[in-house]
């Protein structure tokens, strides 16, 4: 399974959950470290990107900065392949070729692809919500992924971690005098 499924799933549980926070899953979610960072990384978007507003601009901010990459490392491998073509003539460079050439079909595709997501955004873009609806958007997300250096938070977790967990209690009960 690739990382990117990997983590669909394990937002999908966290999703299915109502208030679901990501930043601290519970034992049913996936705690490896990939999808750990992920869990912090989607919260801390939430946290700074709180309004609809906001996520369409980053969404669309982070689509461009790809499409950029993607069509600049197209670009540079096509190069590279164009001049490889008039210097080699072995059948092991051919065979390289193929290779280098699939490589490039294969940006090709995802430049295609990211082209037709753009596609769809544009008309996401033209939704505007009223004021009521993004200060909602604000609750919510404070909900979703709260500030975890929020002082009360801190204080909490602090309270959490000094007391033993139901289960912990009972495995450690004294039984010397059964």
């Amino acid at each position: 399974m690739s990382e990117v499924d990997h983590q669909r799933r394990s937002l999908a549980k966290v999703q299915s959950v109502p208030g679901g926070n990501l930043s601290a899953p519970s034992e049913g979610y996936c705690q490896c470290p990939d999808c750990k960072r992920f869990y912090r990384e989607h919260d801390r978007l939430i946290r700074e990107y709180p309004t609809l507003r906001h996520q369409q601009e980053l969404i669309w901010t982070s689509l461009q900065s790809f499409r950029t990459l993607a069509v600049r490392v197209l670009k540079e491998l096509q190069e590279e392949e164009a001049k490889a073509v008039g210097l080699e003539d072995s059948a092991s460079a051919n065979e390289g070729m193929g290779k280098k050439h699939a490589i490039i079909a294969e940006l090709e595709n995802i430049n295609a692809y990211l082209f037709s997501v753009e596609a769809l955004l544009e008309r996401i873009f033209t939704t505007r919500l009223p004021d009521s609806v993004e200060s909602k958007f604000r609750e919510v997300a404070g909900e979703l992924a709260p500030d975890p250096l929020n002082s009360d938070r801190l204080r909490l977790n602090r309270l959490l971690h000094k007391t033993l967990d139901l289960a912990e209690c009972d495995n450690n009960q004294d039984t010397s005098q059964t």
